[in-house]
């Protein structure tokens, strides 16, 4: 099947888009979350209200950051096993994804004394600010069996093709968390504690509704075997182990950059900071088209359909690159006004709209890498993505050392650099490399 005539097909175009609509709708409101949380707190009368809870939630998110594979790979697996019409493997991927996120739920709760007294200190702040963010994180860290659960519970949603369940899964989780933000912190004047509380118990509350809809999902099949099987785990865990640790070297970079950006200054941190706001958006906008390529690769690699596979691959890749244009031009052409609605801080405005073309460039050299992850994942192929990403970092680190001395420049160029990396690497392997008869005969 020639491009043209896969890119004229409307169905496949539709069913693209109703994979990944549902999602990128759900994804926003995880920044309105996130304003909410700000603006309850930051009405609070002291600062060091808010810098608690910006810091206790921050090392919250960076630890379910790094067990994000559960969700990844669980979609993959799943998908594959639809693929094939297979639905008691696919029920083996959901028990064998649950052990493994109470697993790593239960090490958690047990390091987190470890945590809160290395990783606090480590964030920095004051006196008060870290005292604040130890409260929250003593009270947020026991919704880790919940929120590990959770990702495991969206990712089998995921797999089986269900986005618009999916996303009412996290809508409806973000709101209760929304919901209670302003009941116990502005109702009931419970504060820093008030917001952990709220965040904690939507975690449990998103729980009992992803379970109500995963029954949904298997309540009619039959005969379906419920004892845990620990044979075909270790394809799970190899999975997640390479997605682990390619998510570990992207933190990595994306740390490195804030850390750089603080030592040339307040004010350029700060701006980098505004700037990298605008990369979160498009990463929630690209990542709706990467969770269509996972179900659709999925299926197409369960049932061994290379030409489905394919075309999954092209309308992902034309779609997402059409996507990200126009967060070029809505850039270029708004992107002062923006910021200008972000900070009201003249310095930080000022080095925000110095950098501003990077950020104008970054969705059409980014966008290939979120669609190719999508590809790898749906593939269940873990190695070549941490290949890929093992590489693309060693370019990270390189195009920073041979461009320091432009500073902060130096920092975006070598940023821009990563995600276009990213793209090529995995590009080229799917091109030149991946043979999936080769892959399904083993």
């Amino acid at each position: 099947m020639t491009l043209t005539a896969i890119l004229s097909r409307r169905q496949a175009h539709r069913r693209t888009f109703a994979l990944a609509w549902p999602m990128i709708l759900s994804n926003i409101t995880i920044p309105l979350l996130g304003l909410v949380d700000t603006a309850v707190i930051g009405h609070l009368d002291e600062a060091y209200y808010l810098g608690g809870v910006a810091v206790g939630s921050m090392i919250i998110t960076f630890l379910m950051w790094m067990l994000g594979f559960l969700r990844m790979g669980t979609t993959a697996l799943v998908a594959q096993g639809h693929g094939a019409d297979d639905l008691q493997a696919q029920f083996e991927v959901l028990k064998q994804g649950l052990m493994l996120a109470l697993g790593l739920a239960l090490a958690v709760l047990l390091l987190q004394w470890p945590i809160l007294h290395w990783g606090i200190p480590l964030a920095g702040g004051s006196g008060d600010v870290q005292q604040y963010a130890a409260q929250y994180f003593a009270i947020r860290i026991w919704g880790a069996p919940a929120a590990l659960t959770n990702l495991v519970l969206l990712g089998f949603l995921l797999g089986r093709g269900q986005p618009k369940v999916a996303m009412w899964q996290l809508l409806l989780g973000n709101g209760l968390n929304i919901v209670l933000d302003l009941l116990f912190v502005v109702g009931l004047g419970w504060g820093v504690a008030g917001a952990a509380w709220a965040s904690l118990m939507a975690e449990y509350g998103t729980m009992a509704l992803a379970a109500v809809l995963v029954w949904r999902q298997l309540r009619h099949g039959k005969q379906l075997h419920w004892q845990p099987q620990l044979l075909g785990m270790g394809r799970l865990v190899k999975l997640n182990r390479d997605i682990f640790l390619r998510t570990l070297c992207l933190q990595l970079c994306f740390s490195f950059v804030t850390l750089m950006g603080a030592r040339l200054g307040d004010s350029v941190v700060a701006g980098n900071a505004v700037l990298m706001n605008f990369l979160l958006v498009i990463s929630y906008a690209l990542d709706g088209f990467a969770y269509s390529a996972e179900v659709e690769v999925g299926r197409a690699w369960g049932a061994r359909d290379r030409s489905r596979l394919r075309q999954a691959v092209v309308l992902g890749w034309f779609w997402s690159g059409v996507t990200a244009l126009l967060f070029t031009l809505l850039f270029a052409l708004a992107g002062e006004g923006m910021i200008r609605m972000l900070t009201d801080i003249e310095a930080v405005r000022s080095h925000a709209l110095h950098y501003l073309s990077w950020v104008v460039a970054l969705p059409l050299l980014a966008f290939s890498c979120f669609l190719f992850d999508g590809v790898y994942i749906g593939a269940a192929l873990g190695r070549p993505m941490r290949n890929a990403m093992l590489i693309s970092a060693l370019g990270f680190f390189l195009l920073w050392w041979g461009f320091r001395e432009l500073g902060n420049h130096g920092l975006w160029l070598a940023l821009c650099g990563f995600m276009l990396l990213r793209g090529v690497t995995l590009g080229w392997h799917y091109l030149v490399r991946l043979k999936p008869e080769v892959h399904w005969q083993a």
